[in-house]
C-alpha cells in the first residue's frame, strides 16, 4: 500500500472515530466516574505511546538501511518513516501539561527550535557567532574535541553519553538541542534555506556516503545519526512504561482520580491555548518568521499542528485509532460533560469540530504545494488568515473549556499563556 493511501485510510479512520465517539458520549453520559474517565486516558496513553516506539522502531530500522547503502533512494524511505513517526507521537502532546512525568521527558524528545550549527556544518547566512549560545557552531560532527564551560571536552567518539548528558541543553542553552525528532530531522533534511519560499531542507544522501563523501565527516555524521535515534528509540520506550498498569504515570492519576480529570483539562486547555495557539502559531505569525515554525527543516509543521489538534480530540472524546487502525475507547470527559452541563457539552463539540476543520484546511492547503512557512509570509494574506483561523479557533475552544472547568466544579485551573496572546507588545 503507498503512503497516499495510508494517508487517506488514517483520515477516513480518525473521522469515523470522532463522530462514533460524540455519539456514545451521547449514549452513555449518566453513568461515567472520575476513575473509569481516568482509566481509558491512561490506556489511550499507553496506545499513543506504545505506536509512537513502534514508528520509532522503523524510523531506526530505515535508517541503518539508508546508513549501510546510502543513496538518494534510501533517504527518502528513512524521511518517509520519521514523517510517519510524527503523526502518532503529535498526538501524544496532549498529555504534557499536567503530567509532570511526561513534562519532565518531553524536552529528551521533541525539543525545538534547535541551533543546528551544534551538530553539523551549516550555511554561512547561519552566521559564526551569537551571543546567547557559545556552542552555537560548535559542529561536534567535524570536531572532536569541544570547549563546554571552561573545560576541554573529548567528542572522538559520538556517544549516547556525549549526546544526552553532555550537548544537550549543553552550557545551560536550550536552543542546544542535540538529541529527539528534531535533531534526526535535521541529520535527514539538513537546513532549510528557503525562507518563506517553496522548498524544504536539501541534503544529499552523499553526506553518509563514505566513499563519495560530500561536506566531510560522512563516518561521523552517520555515527550521530544512529546513536541518536538509538537514543530516540530508548526514550520512547520509557514513555510507554510509564502508562503500564503498574507505570508511574498511570499510578500518579489512579490514587486521586478527581485530581487526574484536572489534569486532562490542564493538558487540553494548555496545549489548545499557550502552546499551540499561542508560542506555535500566533509567535510566528507576528514576526513572519520561518525559524518559528514546528518541524522546520522538513516542511512538515502543518501535520504536527494538525495531529495535535486531533490529539486534544482523542483525550477529550477518549477514543483514539491506533496505527493499525484498531480503536481504544472508553468512558470520557465529554461524557462527564454532558452529564453536568448539556450546553456546554454540545459548544465544546461545536468549538472542538471548529477547531479540527480549521487545521484540515491548513493541512490540506500545505499538501496542495503552500507550505506552512509560505503561509507565514508576510504579505500573504490568504497564507497568514489560514493559520490565524486555527488560532482564533483553538482560543475560543479555550474559552469555552473555561466553561467547563465551572460546570464540572473543578478548582481554579490555570492553562499555559503566551505573550503572543497574552502580552503581544512584548513580542520583538
Amino acid at each position: 500500500m503507498n503512503l497516499f493511501k495510508k494517508k487517506m485510510m488514517l483520515k477516513s479512520a480518525i473521522g469515523f472515530s470522532i463522530v462514533l465517539t460524540i455519539f456514545c458520549a451521547q449514549v452513555f453520559a449518566s453513568s461515567v466516574t472520575s476513575k473509569e474517565i481516568v482509566q481509558t486516558y491512561a490506556d489511550i496513553a499507553h496506545a499513543m505511546y506504545e505506536d509512537s516506539l513502534l514508528a520509532g522502531q522503523e524510523l531506526s530500522k530505515k535508517i541503518n538501511q539508508f546508513l549501510a547503502n546510502p543513496t538518494e533512494r534510501n533517504l527518502q524511505q528513512a524521511k518517509i518513516a520519521w514523517l510517519a513517526s510524527r503523526v502518532p507521537y503529535q498526538q501524544t502532546e496532549v498529555y504534557r501539561f499536567g503530567n509532570v512525568i511526561v513534562d519532565d521527558w518531553e524536552g529528551k524528545v521533541n525539543a525545538w527550535p534547535l541551533d543546528e550549527g551544534l551538530i553539523d556544518y551549516v550555511d554561512a547566512s547561519y552566521g559564526m557567532d551569537s551571543e546567547e549560545n557559545p556552542l552555537y557552531t560548535a559542529n561536534v560532527i567535524a570536531n572532536k574535541s569541544l570547549m563546554i564551560k571552561g573545560k576541554q571536552v573529548d567528542a572522538s567518539q559520538i556517544t549516547k553519553e556525549l549526546l544526552q548528558d553532555t550537548l544537550h541543553e549543553g552550557s545551560g542553552v536550550e536552543a542546544n538541542v542535540a538529541i529527539g525528532y528534531h535533531a534526526i530531522e535535521f541529520l535527514l533534511w539538513g537546513q532549510d534555506l528557503n525562507g518563506t519560499k517553496a522548498g524544504a531542507g536539501n541534503r544529499p544522501a552523499t553526506d553518509y556516503d563514505l566513499k563519495n563523501c560530500t561536506h566531510g565527516n560522512c563516518d561521523r555524521r552517520a555515527q550521530y545519526l544512529k546513536v541518536v535515534t538509538e537514543i530516540l528509540v530508548e526514550d520512547l520506550e520509557e514513555m510507554v512504561a510509564n502508562w503500564t498498569a503498574e507505570g508511574a504515570a498511570r499510578q500518579v492519576l489512579l490514587k486521586n482520580p478527581d485530581q487526574g480529570i484536572e489534569t486532562i483539562v490542564k493538558g487540553i486547555g494548555s496545549l489548545s491555548y499557550g502552546e499551540l495557539a499561542g508560542e506555535r502559531m500566533k509567535l510566528g505569525l507576528m514576526l513572519h518568521d520561518p525559524e518559528e515554525e514546528h518541524d522546520c527543516f522538513a516542511d512538515n509543521t502543518h501535520n504536527s499542528h494538525y495531529y495535535n489538534v486531533v490529539g486534544i480530540m482523542n483525550v477529550y472524546n477518549a477514543s483514539y485509532t491506533r496505527t493499525d487502525g484498531s480503536v481504544v475507547s472508553g468512558p470520557s470527559l465529554a461524557m462527564m460533560a454532558k452529564s453536568k452541563n448539556p450546553a456546554v457539552y454540545q459548544e465544546m463539540n461545536q468549538k472542538l469540530m471548529a477547531s479540527f476543520d480549521a487545521a484540515s484546511v491548513m493541512k490540506r492547503i500545505a499538501e496542495s504545494g503552500k507550505a506552512y512557512d509560505q503561509m507565514l509570509a508576510e504579505g500573504d494574506k490568504s497564507g497568514n488568515q489560514v493559520l490565524d483561523n486555527l488560532v482564533d479557533a483553538l482560543k475560543d475552544q479555550t474559552r469555552t473549556l473555561k466553561k467547563l472547568v465551572a460546570s464540572l466544579d473543578l478548582k481554579s485551573i490555570a492553562f499555559e499563556g503566551s505573550d503572543s496572546l497574552d502580552n503581544p507588545s512584548a513580542v520583538k
